[in-house]
């Protein structure tokens, strides 16, 4: 890989839930001495990611989400930030002469046009999308991505007066680190064929919810039971048993009770380590605080 002073300065272009960057120190602690292949099942927003690409200058890359949205604004980002800058300049400059008023009807405009065009699937229209994606990140509640049953955008707007909707900076610096890494849709088993015992993965998959009503956003039109926590849990032996180093988050079952030993039964067979997270993402802001998060690792030398 090519890189050049960008890669100091690349971060995540959108905020995420479940993002990274406030855990970056402390999983980045983590990490394995030597690797030369890196893969990101569920990258998210790419805190990691970024941390990786711009300090352990691994030789090849792979990321991967089962949201198609998500990774066609890295795609655009890495083939035509150009384009995307241009895009977002347009709609910045036209957020900055508006009202508040008149950027809530502006908002609703765009996540009506972001729905359409996500619907269309058409692949003409795939920078509009993506520039879309950002705005409605930067402009919506709290950044979330959710979608309702038919798989539809539905975030309300939250009356940003001045937000930075095109960091253009940051986007190259993104571009330029991503240029040489393979991105894949779907399904984090698809990433099976590129692990080998040179990778080290991180797996941020969908938390499980410390309850009922945590479980209130949705990051695709698919779910992530318990059942699909132990399939992961399968998935992390399988490639483990391969020589793989890896590295997973997850929530902390004994926040909300002691007893919970899911993840703990789950993983008995690596190490887990509780770390404290900040909770920025919730409907009540006096539930936002610190709580426990699992990093679960058969890296043995790092715990």
């Amino acid at each position: 890989m090519h890189y050049t002073n960008y890669m100091i300065l690349a971060r995540p272009f959108i905020k995420w839930v479940g993002g990274k960057s406030q855990l970056l120190n402390e999983i980045s602690d983590n990490y394995p001495l030597n690797f030369t292949k890196y893969c990101e099942p569920f990258v998210g927003g790419g805190a990691v990611l970024f941390d990786i690409l711009s300090t352990k200058h691994p030789e090849t890359v792979l990321i991967n989400d089962i949201n198609k949205e998500l990774i066609n604004t890295y795609s655009q980002i890495k083939n035509n930030c150009d384009g995307m800058i241009n895009q977002l300049s347009e709609i910045q400059t036209l957020y900055k002469s508006n009202s508040l008023e008149e950027n809530k009807a502006f908002f609703y405009e765009k996540r009506k046009r972001f729905n359409e065009l996500k619907v269309n699937g058409n692949d003409a229209e795939n920078l509009e999308k993506a520039a879309l994606f950002i705005f409605l990140n930067k402009t919506c509640f709290n950044g979330l991505y959710r979608v309702n049953s038919k798989g539809l955008f539905n975030v309300p707007f939250n009356n940003a007066k001045n937000p930075l909707l095109c960091d253009e900076e940051n986007l190259r610096a993104c571009s330029e680190v991503l240029r040489n890494v393979e991105m894949r849709v779907g399904d984090y088993k698809q990433c099976k064929d590129f692990i080998d015992s040179n990778t080290f993965i991180y797996i941020d998959p969908p938390y499980r919810p410390l309850t009922q009503t945590a479980a209130f956003t949705s990051y695709s039109e698919n779910g992530f039971t318990d059942k699909e926590q132990r399939e992961l849990g399968d998935f992390i032996t399988e490639i483990s048993n391969k020589g793989a180093m890896v590295l997973a988050s997850n929530s902390d079952p004994k926040n909300s009770d002691i007893n919970d030993d899911f993840f703990d039964d789950l993983y008995s067979n690596f190490e887990i380590k509780r770390v404290s997270a900040a909770r920025m993402i919730n409907s009540n802001a006096k539930k936002r605080g610190a709580i426990n998060e699992l990093l679960i690792s058969n890296i043995a030398s790092v715990f």
